[in-house]
């Protein structure tokens, strides 16, 4: 399913076979001139905006639609044009007084009316909890912000496509169509997971509704990728955005707010987990993971819960046991068996289920070893080792993760297979190299 949020008179385009209308993939959110938008992909103003794109999504500059970009561009997204870092619309665009009117002129049968008011309503709060501003309900005549559904052609010139397409669309403050929000009918909206969420994706528009342009922060909810994500959707990019237009506000508590996405070449960069998965290494941090490919220089950062939605916001351990085609992902004291991007049936389930004793709380560091069939658990200052093919603790464990891997400290906050290793000789074991974390994502 290849859908695309919209705002604004924009040109809006989809991936290769997203919703089998003629669309030319590589047309992106970069102001391409209308004159060039027939233009060949090999032309240099194509190549730019490629460019342009890389650039925002923190890819390879190649100026070349490789498989990373092509990844990008077939996920679902907003098509307010990416221009550059945290953006304001153009002109720096905001509603020039504290109170801003809405009205809902129709309603989406997908939800009861009371459903569609309280997502709304969420939704705005959403940002005057961070802001000055107070939003008005009016229930007839003209407001800053018209809230509609509507299919195809709704009156804007600015067409939705059908089922699976364009989402929705906003547009920045000011007279007349400035301010408003328009939902796609063809989609089916929803109040959780199940379908597209009203409450999130109008969070977002009327971010726009309010002057804020698209973060290249993939925690933010101003990010342009529609990710379901449960709790507080504001990042302190997102308010540090729209702060700038409005002011803080005096009287809000103080909010857990999300925090940034970590910055891969941070020097004091730690990981949470790292294991493989089918050729590729996969690396934990925070609520976010990268995607690392033999064949794609740059790392990929991505919303956990934008692949695995079923698994929490935060990993202890992860490992790989590629003869079972298995990943498993390790939080607190739940396990969850990942069969390639799919949960398989029966999980999660308690890790005391592997033999670990009632004490033991989370796994700090997990990593399968093919040389022998065991999986090294670590757990604070010991280790232990599970057999796979026996399904059961080996004896003689936990041991002293200091006196076994000489040379790494007492405690392991990620581990993974590389090159083999002899865990039977462990009087062999020695550091011969000491790296930065982030020297795995090419920093």
């Amino acid at each position: 399913m290849h859908s695309i949020w919209a705002a604004g008179s924009v040109v809006v385009v989809a991936p290769f076979g997203s919703t089998g209308h003629r669309f030319d993939p590589y047309l992106w959110y970069y102001d391409l001139p209308v004159g060039l938008q027939g233009a060949s992909k090999s032309s240099d103003a194509m190549r730019q905006k490629i460019r342009e794109m890389q650039a925002f999504f923190q890819l390879e500059v190649t100026g070349n639609l490789d498989s990373n970009t092509l990844d990008v561009m077939s996920k679902a997204r907003c098509g307010v044009p990416d221009v550059g870092e945290y953006n304001l619309f153009p002109r720096n665009l905001k509603w020039d007084k504290a109170e801003v009117t809405f009205r809902i002129v129709n309603y989406t049968p997908d939800l009861d009316k009371s459903d569609v008011d309280r997502a709304v309503h969420n939704a705005l709060n959403v940002w005057s909890d961070v802001t000055p501003l107070i939003f008005k309900k009016l229930h007839e005549g003209n407001a800053d912000i018209m809230i509609s559904f509507g299919r195809r052609e709704h009156g804007d010139y600015n067409p939705f496509d059908g089922p699976n397409g364009l989402l929705a669309h906003a547009y920045p403050p000011g007279n007349g169509i400035g301010g408003d929000t328009h939902f796609d009918e063809d989609e089916r909206w929803s109040k959780d997971s199940t379908e597209y969420n009203l409450f999130l994706v109008a969070a977002h528009e009327f971010g726009h509704a309010l002057g804020l342009s698209h973060s290249n922060d993939p925690g933010a909810l101003m990010f342009p990728v529609y990710s379901y994500a449960r709790g507080y959707p504001l990042s302190e990019d997102d308010i540090r955005g729209i702060q700038a237009l409005y002011g803080q506000n005096p009287d809000s508590r103080k909010r857990k707010v999300k925090p940034d996405a970590p910055n891969k070449c941070d020097p004091k960069l730690t990981f949470d987990a790292v294991t493989e998965l089918r050729g590729e290494t996969i690396i934990f941090k925070d609520r976010f993971y990268w995607r690392l490919h033999p064949q794609i220089p740059e790392p990929e950062q991505t919303l956990i819960k934008s692949t695995w939605p079923s698994i929490p916001n935060r990993v202890d351990a992860a490992y790989e046991n590629p003869e079972k085609d298995l990943v498993f992902i390790f939080s607190g004291i739940r396990m969850w068996a990942l069969s390639g991007y799919n949960l398989v049936e029966g999980y999660p389930k308690y890790i005391h289920k592997l033999g670990l004793p009632k004490s033991i709380r989370k796994v700090d560091a997990a990593v399968y070893i093919p040389d022998t069939g065991k999986t090294l658990l670590f757990t604070d200052e010991d280790y232990w080792s599970y057999d796979e093919i026996k399904g059961m603790m080996d004896s003689g464990y936990p041991r002293s993760i200091e006196d076994d891997f000489p040379g790494i400290g007492d405690e392991v906050d990620a581990a993974v297979f590389h090159y083999g290793m002899d865990t039977k000789n462990t009087d062999s074991l020695k550091v011969t190299r000491i790296l930065r974390p982030n020297s795995m994502l090419n920093c």
